[in-house]
This record gives C-alpha cells, sequence and structure tokens, in this order.
C-alpha cells in the first residue's frame, strides 16, 4: 500500500512541478505587460500544491496558531528543521506569499528551480559567506518591500527526531534590521513521516504550532544579540509541549 501512495505522491509532485512551467510562463509574461509580477497567483498556485502534495502523503498534522500568522505585514518565519516535507506542510498553511531561504542546490533541479525563484525563494551557498550575505541583505530587502520571507535558522535538517542544532544568529538580521516580527514555527514527528525511513512515506501523525509573533521594532542591541538562542529555546518548549499531541 506504501508504495501505492509514495508512487502516486511523486506523481502529483511532477505534474504541479511541470504545470509550474506553464505558469512560469504565465508570470512572465503578466510581468512584461504589466511591469510587476502576480506575486498572489503564483503563490497561490505554489501553496495549492503544496496541500495537494501534503494531502498526498496521508500524513496528518495537528496545527496550532494559524491566528498568529501575520497577514497585513511582512512577518519571518522561523521553523525548526527535520524533514524535506516541512517547507510542504509549513508553506501549505501560510495564506500569504512568503519566499524560502534555501540551499543553493535546489536551484538547480529542473522544473523546482523555476517555481521557487517566482516565489521569491534566495538560494544559499553555505560554503561562501561572501555570497551568504548577500542572500540576507536580499531578504532583508524583500521583507521591508512587504515580502515575508521564511527561514531554518538550523542551516540544515537535524538527523535526530527532537534534537535542535544551533540556530545561526545572523538569519534573524533579516528580522531585527526591517524590524519586522519574527514567528516561531515548531514542527513535532516529521522524521516519522519520511526520513526515519527513506524513501518509504508513512502516513504519521505530525504537530505544527505558529507561534505569536515576536516584535523586533524596539529591542535593544543586547536584546538582538541574545534573540537567536531565545527564539530556539521557545521552539524547544513548544516542541517538548506538543510532542505529548501525537
Amino acid at each position: 500500500m506504501w508504495v501505492i501512495r509514495d508512487v502516486l505522491t511523486l506523481a502529483v509532485v511532477f505534474l504541479v512541478l511541470l504545470f509550474g512551467v506553464v505558469m512560469h510562463v504565465i508570470v512572465w509574461i503578466i510581468e512584461k505587460i504589466s511591469g510587476s509580477r502576480p506575486t498572489k497567483l503564483i503563490s497561490g498556485y505554489v501553496r495549492g500544491g503544496m496541500k495537494l502534495a501534503w494531502l498526498m502523503t496521508g500524513a496528518k498534522a495537528t496545527v496550532i496558531g494559524t491566528e498568529n500568522i501575520p497577514t497585513d505585514r511582512a512577518a519571518l518565519f522561523v521553523g525548526n528543521h527535520r524533514s524535506l516535507l516541512d517547507v510542504i506542510l509549513a508553506g501549505s498553511l501560510i495564506p500569504v506569499p512568503v519566499g524560502f531561504i534555501a540551499k543553493i542546490e535546489l536551484e538547480k533541479i529542473p522544473l523546482l528551480g523555476f517555481l521557487m525563484t517566482d516565489i521569491d525563494c534566495l538560494f544559499l551557498d553555505r560554503t561562501d559567506n561572501r555570497q551568504a550575505l548577500k542572500v540576507i541583505l536580499r531578504a532583508i530587502e524583500l521583507m521591508k518591500e512587504g515580502h515575508s520571507m521564511f527561514v531554518f535558522p538550523e542551516g540544515t535538517r537535524s538527523k535526530t527526531e527532537g534534537e535542535f542544532l544551533p540556530f545561526h544568529a545572523g538569519s534573524f538580521k533579516i528580522a531585527t534590521k526591517p524590524k519586522a516580527p519574527i514567528v516561531p514555527v515548531t514542527i513535532v514527528g516529521m522524521g516519522d513521516v519520511l526520513e526515519d525511513h527513506f524513501p518509504k512515506i508513512k502516513a504519521a501523525r505530525v504537530v505544527i504550532e505558529f507561534g505569536a509573533p515576536i516584535e523586533t521594532d524596539s529591542l535593544s542591541r543586547d536584546e538582538q544579540k541574545e534573540l537567536s538562542e531565545r527564539v530556539r529555546n521557545l521552539m524547544m518548549e513548544t516542541y517538548a509541549r506538543n510532542k505529548e499531541l501525537i
């Protein structure tokens, strides 16, 4: 049974990406004619594709705190990272356009790179500090323009469920420079869906919580320095609490 589900899930993802090329062309045409990118159109398509892909996995998500998602201003979403599916679940639930900061290798994947670029994803080369700084600065610009961003400050996926890697403090400048709120996004149990038995997809239960926004506009310099650890500790507490819901 799981083989059929895996094949169907991959087929759906492929079709979403394939039709994404058509959407990419449509976006290009509209942008050329109007002079502005139809962000809501392409973001809506990608979000719908994520919803469909998550549905196909058969996994069940308990969703907490969607009322904490700002819809009237840009926010930096900060998530713990355990699975390839983290982006699909979180992205399917955020009702506003949001770009993800991702590893540079994803930009080179056929079809996927088009869609990610269209929704203002930024690609980070972890081996090149200068390039990484440019990505952070571009993310800050997008936030100032009113476009929300999503970052996994651990920088890579944790290999152990429940283990939080150190958060890179530089990621939080994306929020503190434009004085935007930070929304912690804590995901529990995602490893049981895929990573713990890759490539098999298991219809496991997970919990995702969008925490109350953390305002950054009045933080002192010392508070900004402690921000990454503060958010990490808060998310670890949320993880421990929500683990009981699975």
